[in-house]
């Protein structure tokens, strides 16, 4: 095997050079091998999150990278993330995950099931070791099903991200207080609406895939029942947005509060 060494090259004054045009060459060449194989290894897989991995590759995800931009920004602005320990159930691709560590959080614990060996037909695991190499941020990661999640099994966080899992499990409500009992100082939720015109708390059934043919969406809640929920399980403040999509900030204090 024929093993390539750089020449040596001089500066003006007679010294080493620390760099050199062939040098330099051979770096770029890596770098867009490097990005050629991203690309192509990212077309293997269906995607759900818009993830940035820079040099104009970005995945191709269910909402735009803008809409996902704005939806982040939306989620993690109430919140002084920075130092903050943080799980993410439900990660999928990992998008929030990233998205909480690239804003100064100390730990993130990504954790999924469904997607990520629950349901064959998904590939989410894959896709999210794929993100997070890529992007060499330092995320944990835990396949481990919501009925599962408890103190005692993964610990509890500052912040605790529950988007888009609530109206998905058959028992919701279990579900929501689980990710409660992991959360010491803010729980986000993010779920589906409904019944807007009912002002006591009240919740829907969906028996078949009436909700956007989904067999998988299984309840409506509505924002009453939403805060009644949240206060019950501890929560002193719960601040409440629709755009750009529904979204409860849960604050047990004012500690992570800006």
């Amino acid at each position: 095997m024929i093993h390539w060494t750089p020449p040596v090259f001089l500066s003006e004054d007679g010294r080493e050079a620390t760099t050199s045009p062939v040098i330099e060459l051979h770096e770029e060449m890596e770098r867009q091998m490097n990005k050629a194989e991203l690309r192509e290894r990212i077309r293997d897989y269906k995607w759900f999150h818009s993830i940035d991995f820079g040099d104009g590759i970005v995945t191709a995800g269910y909402s735009s990278p803008g809409m996902m931009k704005e939806d982040a920004e939306t989620l993690f602005r109430p919140i002084k993330i920075s130092g903050a320990n943080v799980i993410d159930i439900g990660a999928w691709d990992g998008f929030y995950s990233f998205e909480a560590k690239r804003r100064g959080a100390a730990r993130v614990l990504a954790t999924d099931h469904f997607v990520w060996s629950g349901d064959p037909q998904f590939h989410g695991r894959e896709t999210f070791e794929l993100a997070r190499d890529a992007l060499g941020v330092d995320v944990e990661a835990l396949d481990i099903d919501v009925p599962d999640l408890s103190p005692e099994r993964v610990g509890t966080f500052d912040v605790v991200l529950f988007l888009g899992g609530f109206y998905h499990l058959f028992d919701p409500i279990d579900g929501l207080r689980r990710a409660a009992s992991l959360a010491r100082e803010v729980l986000v939720v993010v779920t589906h609406i409904d019944l807007a015109e009912i002002e006591r708390p009240a919740m829907v059934f969906y028996p078949g895939n009436e909700l956007a043919g989904d067999p998988t969406n299984w309840w409506g809640p509505n924002v009453p029942l939403m805060r009644a929920l949240l206060k019950q399980f501890g929560f002193a403040r719960v601040d409440y947005t629709s755009k750009p999509r529904p979204i409860f900030h849960a604050w047990r204090s004012d500690a992570l509060r800006p």
